[in-house]
């Protein structure tokens, strides 16, 4: 009798112990085998090339390079690359730059067993998968409009509690383009001030701190 074929999963994520956990949990299923394990998004680059697993489960917050721009990366290189992001974020606009990167699932790490191997086996398949309220935050989304990248700029460093004359400076901009920044933000994300501002940047993901 002929074997099912194998699932070849390639793991990045930069803490070792949450990697253990998950080929544990992978591991019930006989036809999963991790090809290989990497601790950040270069590696994770490095190793699909030499593997070209079917599937990918790769961490978003991670040192030298972060799965967002992996998968980007990936994506572009091999077109048929499947990832899933496996994430402690649920912020919307997370969710949607990790699809438009080309992301195949997204999933939260408190995600159950059962779920993630289902998941696994889908987009080994072919599907792609989001969770319903997953799915429905970036339903959301698709009717707001994104920031521009002087936008996401500035943005970042309202976050970071600079006023306008010291964004100015640091981003060689007069301090009245950046009062105009200010404002077209504030209507983008729907706040009434810079704190508002920089509070739904952190809850959505827009800017990530920390």
């Amino acid at each position: 009798m002929n074997q099912p074929p194998c699932v070849r999963i390639l793991l990045v994520d930069d803490h070792p112990m949450t990697r253990e956990g998950l080929c544990a949990v992978l591991s019930r299923i006989p036809e999963n085998c991790i090809v290989a394990e990497g601790n950040n998004g270069l590696e994770a680059i490095d190793l699909y090339r030499l593997h070209q697993p079917d599937v990918v489960l790769m961490d978003l917050s991670m040192p030298q390079m972060d799965g967002l721009q992996a998968t980007r990366a990936i994506v572009q290189e091999f077109p048929d690359a499947q990832v899933v992001i496996f994430s402690a974020s649920d912020g919307d606009e997370t969710i949607y730059r990790a699809m438009r990167a080309g992301a195949r699932a997204y999933l939260l790490k408190d995600t159950s067993a059962a779920v993630l191997l289902e998941t696994i086996a889908q987009v080994a398949a072919g599907q792609t998968y989001l969770p319903p309220d997953l799915a429905a935050k970036l339903a959301g989304r698709l009717h707001l409009r994104d920031l521009t990248l002087r936008e996401q700029e500035v943005l970042e460093q309202i976050v970071a509690g600079r006023t306008n004359s010291e964004i100015g400076a640091s981003l060689f901009i007069s301090e009245g383009t950046v009062k105009s920044h200010v404002n077209r933000i504030l209507d983008k994300l729907q706040a009434h001030d810079r704190t508002q501002a920089a509070m739904t940047a952190i809850r959505r993901g827009l800017v990530q701190v920390g």
